[in-house]
């Protein structure tokens, strides 16, 4: 699963290509593709949670 900060990167980067173009067409689908990401990104938390590594506690601090 994608996370919300690398939606929101490419729906950003997706209006900058919209802004520079200069076909109208082009740019219409851009910011549709741009408004399909952020609905995908906006029911996401806001930190990107991955997965632990099974080794790895969070309590404990190495060599303790």
């Amino acid at each position: 699963m994608l996370g919300k900060t690398y939606l929101t990167k490419q729906a950003s980067l997706l209006l900058k290509f919209a802004r520079t173009t200069s076909d109208p067409n082009l740019s219409a689908k851009l910011i549709s593709k741009a408004a399909d990401l952020k609905s995908q990104a906006d029911p996401l938390p806001d930190k990107d949670q991955g997965p632990v590594a099974p080794d790895v506690s969070p309590d404990k601090q190495p060599g303790t």
